[in-house]
C-alpha cells in the first residue's frame, strides 16, 4: 500500500465524514442555503494568500526540476481561476470586506504557516495532498452540477481531468518523499470542522 493511501486508511472515519458532509451533499443538489454558502465561501477565501505562500515554499523546496515546474503551474492557476470565482460569489451573495476567521479556519491557516515555515517539502506536500485530495474526493461523488453557476462553478473546480492529474501528482510526491503524519491527520480534522463551521 502507498504511503497516501495508508494515510488515507488510517484516518478513514473522519475523511469520510468530511467527504460525506451535509454541506456537499445540499451543494451538489443545489439546494445550500446563501448564508451557509456566503459564511462557508468568505470563511474559504482567508485561505487564499496562505495556499499561493505554501505553493511557493513546494515550489523553492522541490528536489527535482520536474515537481518543482508541475507545483509552479499549479501556482498560477489557483491565483487565477480560483480568484475570480471567489470576486463574483461573494459579490452575488452580499459579502463585503474579509471575513474574521472561525476557528477551523484559523487552524488550518496556522497549519499551512506551520509547513510553509517548515521549509520540509514532504510536509508541505502532505498538507496541499489534504486540502486538494478531499475536495476532489467530494466533487467527484456528485452527480451532474446544479444550474446555478454559484454551485456549478466551485464543483467543477474540483474535479475533471486536470485536478485529477493534480491530486495524483500530489499522492505521488507523498508516496516518493514521505508525509508528515501528524500535519494529514490535523488537515483532515480541520477539512470536517470546516465544513460544520459553515452551519454557524
Amino acid at each position: 500500500m502507498t504511503t497516501s493511501a495508508d494515510l488515507r486508511r488510517r484516518h478513514a472515519s473522519t475523511w469520510e465524514a468530511a467527504v460525506g458532509h451535509r454541506f456537499v451533499d445540499e451543494l451538489g443538489a443545489g439546494t445550500v442555503a446563501d448564508p451557509v454558502l456566503a459564511r462557508y465561501l468568505a470563511q474559504d477565501a482567508l485561505f487564499l494568500d496562505a495556499f499561493v505562500a505554501l505553493l511557493g515554499a513546494a515550489v523553492a523546496g522541490a528536489d527535482r526540476p520536474g515537481p518543482r515546474m508541475v507545483v509552479a503551474r499549479q501556482l498560477g492557476l489557483v491565483a487565477g481561476d480560483e480568484d475570480d470565482y471567489f470576486t463574483r460569489a461573494l459579490a452575488r451573495l452580499g459579502v463585503v470586506g474579509p471575513a474574521e476567521p472561525l476557528p477551523p479556519t484559523a487552524g488550518f491557516l496556522a497549519l499551512m504557516d506551520d509547513a510553509r515555515r517548515s521549509a520540509d517539502y514532504a510536509t508541505a506536500m502532505t498538507v496541499l495532498l489534504v486540502a486538494e485530495w478531499v475536495y476532489l474526493d467530494w466533487a467527484q461523488r456528485l452527480g451532474n452540477a446544479p444550474a446555478d453557476w454559484l454551485h456549478a462553478e466551485w464543483i467543477e473546480l474540483h474535479r475533471g481531468p486536470a485536478f485529477a492529474a493534480w491530486v495524483a501528482f500530489l499522492r505521488g510526491e507523498v508516496d516518493r518523499v514521505g508525509a508528515d503524519e501528524d500535519a494529514f491527520a490535523r488537515a483532515v480534522e480541520l477539512e470536517l470542522a470546516f465544513f460544520d463551521a459553515a452551519y454557524g
